[in-house]
């Protein structure tokens, strides 16, 4: 009992600190429940410890005698001692413990005291912490304190804020409104400047020395235009009637102005025109006498002066305005520019006649009229880089101004004439310029594309599309002569059946795709194109010298562009291609009316050179024609010049000449794939009778090991299944490339013919050399055969 009531004193004050830790309500680390358990079980364990065996004997509490006699009944004699002992070191022998009451109570005591001396430094702790807690609220005091301070701030803040911008509002508001205003006030003013203006005009109409001849009559006429249209505009202001009115009577009073004063100048004018006796007069003394005909020209200049003052602006700015309208299609802009001119220029002479009775010279004084024209065109032709442009200029002056309006009028055109001219040459001159650089880059340095050198698959392509037309025309033309036939009379079917074997006739009579202008090399178009322009646009000349060089450009590049196929494709294909084209190059240029030859002139210095030969190889020379030095000299001043020489280049020729080399060529190796073989045996026969005729020995030919039947056999069956075999597809190249029988049936002929002369040689010799026998072994096909052959592949 004494001890559970011990135990309990101990937890009551281990409740109590525990409540000192937890007393404040804003505890900083509260102990939760589990914590707080904890504590009290460490409390109870740490009492009831057993006491420590290896505890030094100085340290054990000394029981006073009393107790020792207590616990001498059962505690052994050296126990006692040792007790005894140690009541002694504390000071405690004189103590008595009797009861186990007194005994713990002692003892609690003694454990409080060293638990005083233990937490010491905890205390020591836990008074800094108080203190640290207290400067803490003392902080946290003045942070709330402050914060209160900053609450008080804000709401003072935001109360001027808001009222700021309240204030602001307030301000943009007033700003709106007086933009509004201001505007409004310049919109009435605006619009009463109008009526304003009334006051004035009325008041410049009224003066007495007004003239409409003045500086400011034309300004105040616009501001009274102005007034009258923007018053009617607006019927629905005040008083538009009693304004209205009063323009009306300004413009009535200004127009009254206006009247007289163009009807006393035109009667003035008329009166003055009347009088032209005076001229007259003038004009008749000035055959006569000198001082006459200096007053006259006097007279022509002056009214030549005044008029070139009344046109120049006019016309500057009609020529403005053309250029403007016209500023993208040069040929338009030149067409009306030069139109005008012409214009521009009959009206003077008409009015110049009005005033005198004969022309002068000084009425040239037009062409300077026209030269502001060809200050505005020539700059514009000097940028100019396509040929097409170019040309239509070239014609447009050529034909449409020169032969229609200056041929027809030449005594009034003849200022415009010659700035026409002048126009013309310089766009003859761009025009020759741009066409060598045409020449250069797009004919004779033009790289060909893929299709370009696509042959034969375009032309086969083409074909086949064609022919499909051609199919279906037939079969629409069909149905529409089947529906004939049967809706019609007999007479009009057959009327319709003879047009439908016309239009039959026509379609297998339509040009080949090869024909077509757009499948021509790119090179033989752009020649052609660019002869057809340059024809009639420059002269003759020129014209030879260009064509010469273009025509020579293109055979070079269809020269390229044949050796690419042949290397690409067949030889056959590159050879047709080349053929084909110059053909077409010398049906184009058949229709062009001029000598495609220049001539050109160079400088032989062969005699000049054999002259200074013999100066300075004087052992050269024969000993009979030596001469000494001076000789030679004299022989070099003499004979030494050089010679100029003419020789002449035709284009025209140079085309036949490549065209006939090409066809041989074709020929020649038609011939050669066809019975090359055949040639080769007959050469060496001949070969062989030559050498027996010329004292060798003789021969027998049917011996000779490559003479045997049976060898010949062989050639003679390998050439005549080529033949079979590679004739149909060479014509049918000729037809793809040529497209024309006539054409193909000419190049073809030296082909066949020389295949059947090499026959008719070759049946000449077998008849000669060999027997009926080995003419059975040879088998060789007789001429009417490779007729037939030839002729059926026709």
């Amino acid at each position: 009992a004494d001890k559970a009531s011990l135990l309990d004193l101990t937890d009551k004050e281990t409740w109590e600190k525990l409540s000192v830790w937890d007393r404040r309500a804003d505890a900083m680390a509260p102990l939760t429940e589990r914590q707080t358990d904890s504590v009290l079980e460490l409390r109870a364990a740490a009492e009831t410890l057993p006491v420590p065996s290896e505890l030094p004997i100085e340290d054990l509490c000394s029981l006073s005698s009393r107790s020792l006699q207590s616990f001498s009944a059962t505690v052994p004699a050296s126990t006692e001692d040792v007790l005894l002992k140690g009541f002694q070191m504390l000071d405690m022998e004189n103590d008595r413990i009797e009861t186990a009451q007194q005994f713990f109570a002692w003892f609690a005591k003694l454990q409080a005291s060293m638990d005083q001396d233990e937490s010491a430094k905890y205390r020591k702790t836990r008074d800094d912490l108080y203190c640290y807690q207290e400067q803490c609220d003392a902080i946290l005091k003045d942070v709330s304190a402050a914060l209160d301070q900053l609450d008080s701030l804000q709401k003072q803040y935001l109360f001027v804020s808001n009222k700021t911008g309240t204030l602001h509002e307030a301000c943009e508001q007033l700003l709106k409104e007086q933009s509004e205003l201001v505007d409004l006030a310049e919109s009435i003013q605006q619009k009463l400047s109008y009526f304003n203006e009334l006051e004035n005009i009325s008041t410049k109409l009224n003066s007495s020395p007004l003239s409409v001849n003045s500086e400011g009559f034309i300004p105040m006429l616009s501001k009274l235009d102005d007034c009258i249209e923007y018053v009617s505009s607006h019927p629905s202001f005040k008083d538009y009637p009693v304004y209205m009115a009063k323009f009306k009577q300004c413009l009535s009073k200004a127009m009254h102005f206006m009247k007289i004063h163009i009807v006393n100048t035109m009667q003035n004018l008329t009166s003055q025109l009347t009088k032209r006796t005076l001229i007259e007069q003038i004009e008749q003394r000035a055959e006569k006498i000198p001082e006459y005909h200096h007053l006259l020209d006097e007279i022509h200049q002056c009214y030549l002066d005044q008029r070139e003052q009344l046109l120049s602006p006019s016309i500057t700015s009609t020529i403005t305005d053309l250029t403007t309208q016209n500023s993208k299609d040069h040929c338009a802009l030149v067409r009306s520019g030069c139109a005008f001119m012409v214009h521009v220029c009959q009206d003077e002479h008409q009015l110049f006649n009005e005033f005198f009775s004969k022309p002068t010279p000084k009425l040239e004084v037009v062409g300077e009229l026209c030269l502001s024209l060809y200050d505005v065109l020539r700059p514009m032709i000097i940028h100019i880089i396509h040929l097409e442009t170019l040309s239509e200029l070239c014609s447009i002056l050529k034909n449409e101004m020169l032969e229609d309006h200056v041929q027809n009028n030449t005594t009034q055109l003849g200022a415009f004439d010659a700035v026409v001219k002048q126009m013309l040459e310089d766009v003859q001159e761009r025009l020759v310029y741009r066409t060598h650089i045409y020449i250069q880059t797009d004919i004779m340095g033009y790289n060909p594309a893929p299709g370009d050198l696509a042959y034969p698959e375009k032309l086969e392509m083409m074909e086949r599309i064609a022919q499909s037309l051609k199919e279906e025309q037939m079969k629409q033309m069909s149905q529409e002569y089947a529906f004939s036939d049967v809706q019609l009379e007999d007479g009009i079917g057959r009327r319709n059946s003879n047009a439908g074997s016309v239009e039959a006739s026509r379609l297998q009579t339509s040009i080949s795709p090869a024909d077509l202008h757009g499948m021509w090399y790119p090179t033989v178009r752009r020649t052609l194109v660019c002869l057809s322009k340059l024809y009639r646009c420059i002269e003759r000349a020129v014209f030879q010298g260009l064509s010469q060089e273009a025509l020579s450009a293109c055979i070079q590049s269809l020269l390229k562009a044949s050796d690419i196929i042949l290397k690409n494709k067949t030889q056959i294909d590159g050879q047709l291609f080349l053929i084909k084209h110059l053909l077409i190059m010398r049906e184009q240029i058949a229709p062009f009316h001029t000598d495609f030859a220049i001539k050109e002139i160079s400088l032989d210095l062969k005699k000049t050179r054999d002259a200074a030969f013999k100066i300075l190889n004087p052992k050269a020379v024969p000993n009979l024609f030596r001469l000494n030095s001076h000789n030679a000299i004299l022989e070099f001043l003499l004979e030494g010049t050089p010679e100029i020489k003419e020789h002449y280049i035709d284009s025209k020729k140079d085309v036949d000449r490549h065209l006939k080399f090409s066809c041989e060529q074709f020929i020649q190796q038609q011939t050669q794939i066809f019975v090359g073989s055949l040639e080769e045996f007959l050469t060496k026969v001949a070969a062989l009778k030559t050498t027996a005729i010329q004292g060798g020995p003789t021969y027998n030919l049917a011996q000779q090991p490559w003479a045997q039947p049976a060898k010949i056999n062989d050639i003679v069956m390998a050439t005549y299944r080529v033949m079979k075999s590679k004739l149909p597809s060479t014509l049918q190249s000729m037809s793809l490339y040529l497209a024309n029988r006539d054409t193909e049936f000419i190049l073809f002929k030296p082909v066949r013919n020389n295949i059947q002369q090499v026959f008719q040689r070759l049946h000449a010799l077998l008849q000669e050399e060999y027997s009926g026998e080995d003419l059975q072994i040879i088998a060789c096909p007789s001429m009417e055969q490779i007729n037939l052959l030839l002729s059926v592949n026709k």
